[in-house]
């Protein structure tokens, strides 16, 4: 299931979603942690980006694992198993806080969306508007580093 399409490895065909779907899942989270006059615009986006970012990601990692191994089985060796490894370890950090950005986004939008008899005490929204934005930075950040690497892996330094 993970390992190809047509000849084709998952990995390449999924990867793209997940580096479109965090960075999005990151920006709306963000926008209605801090922007609480545009919460009934984008809350429905948040929420349906904090299930599909983290199964992007997730279904990216275990296809990127199959991949790692049919490599290694058909002979792969060298620096380039090196540049694999730190790829694989920033991807499973991305799908870590891709998932703490996900529960936490769900819980704002669960308790603050429409205030409709659970809203949050203002104190509690403010620790939780601080949580998610620190998380959307820290998805960001391994999104990017796990792209980087990745294209490294691939693509050499371009040197």
């Amino acid at each position: 299931m993970f390992d190809q399409v047509n000849g084709l490895p998952v990995h390449a065909l999924v990867l793209h979603a997940a580096v479109v779907f965090v960075p999005l899942l990151a920006l709306a989270s963000v926008v209605y942690a801090v922007v609480p006059r545009w919460r009934s615009r984008v809350g429905w986006a948040a929420a349906l980006l904090a299930i599909a970012a983290p199964v992007t990601v997730w279904v990216a990692v275990e296809s990127g694992e199959h991949l790692y191994d049919r490599l290694t089985k058909q002979g792969m060796k060298g620096p380039i198993i090196d540049l694999l490894t730190d790829h694989m370890g920033f991807g499973r950090m991305t799908l870590w806080f891709t998932v703490a950005l996900a529960v936490a986004t769900l819980v704002m939008v669960f308790f603050t969306l429409g205030r409709s008899g659970r809203g949050l005490p203002r104190p509690a929204e403010v620790v939780l508007a601080i949580v998610v934005v620190a998380l959307a930075a820290v998805a960001g950040y391994y999104v990017f580093r796990t792209g980087d690497s990745g294209a490294h892996a691939v693509w050499g330094s371009g040197s």
